[in-house]
């Protein structure tokens, strides 16, 4: 598990804009929605292709966040790398230039729709009622039809829960996409994960100072659970 330590000056400069460190104090369960980003076997298996490790970690904290969410009427959306043969005609330069050659094609045949590394990693706790919405860029909002914001509001939901891998990769790119379409975002500190916690936490605590909040596990849970207000200290 990462070692969670935002930086002084995104705490110091969070309390300066807005009086507070966090932005939002409750959670509205029913208006709200988690997105779990590329929790996928070909990023979280031992020896996967595009492994995680630090992502088996967060496991458990993701399962408590989709059970204590769905219980109180709120939506969990399971969002997918999904490429295949055609994505480097579609994304050229990604998978020409950013990601090339031998690594890029292994990368896109992998994430294909029905191998192996596309699905979900084996210990996650999917409901047959939660979303599973599948994106081809690093974050599922680049979709032209806008279909994942339209799905959201069409249900109401003003607020998104980000979890999932990579914490400054897919992960931090959803969280910035729906803050910047005006969802109240919050990314879960704990229930994201990087390759170090230096990546980790300088994604957690630009998003901290510019884009939205950042909470664990455990506070986000008392909030869905309760209703409660964060206490001042943060």
């Amino acid at each position: 598990m990462h070692k969670i330590q935002l930086s002084p000056q995104s705490l110091e400069l969070a309390v300066r804009r807005r009086g507070r460190v966090q932005p939002f104090e409750t959670i509205e369960s029913t208006k709200s929605a988690l997105l779990v980003v590329d929790m996928q076997a070909g990023f979280v298996e031992s020896g996967a292709l595009a492994e995680i490790p630090e992502a088996r970690d967060i496991v458990p904290n993701i399962n408590r966040l989709a059970a204590a969410l769905r219980g109180a009427g709120g939506t969990v959306i399971w969002v997918v790398s999904t490429y295949g043969p055609q994505a480097a005609l579609e994304w050229p330069t990604f998978f020409e230039f950013v990601t090339a050659g031998a690594t890029s094609e292994r990368f896109r045949l992998a994430f294909d729709d029905g191998q192996p590394e596309h699905a979900l990693y084996h210990a996650l706790d999917r409901a047959q009622v939660d979303v599973m919405f599948a994106k081809n860029r690093m974050t599922p909002f680049a979709e032209p039809t806008r279909a994942l914001e339209k799905l959201m509001l069409a249900r109401g939901i003003e607020m998104v829960l980000i979890a999932g891998t990579v914490t400054n990769v897919c992960c931090e790119s959803t969280a910035r996409d729906a803050a910047m379409r005006n969802f109240k975002t919050i990314m879960i500190s704990d229930a994201n994960a990087s390759r170090n916690d230096d990546e980790h936490n300088a994604s957690l605590s630009i998003f901290l100072q510019a884009f939205g909040g950042v909470l664990s596990t455990d506070e986000a849970i008392t909030l869905i659970a309760d209703g409660h207000t964060l206490s001042t200290e943060n």
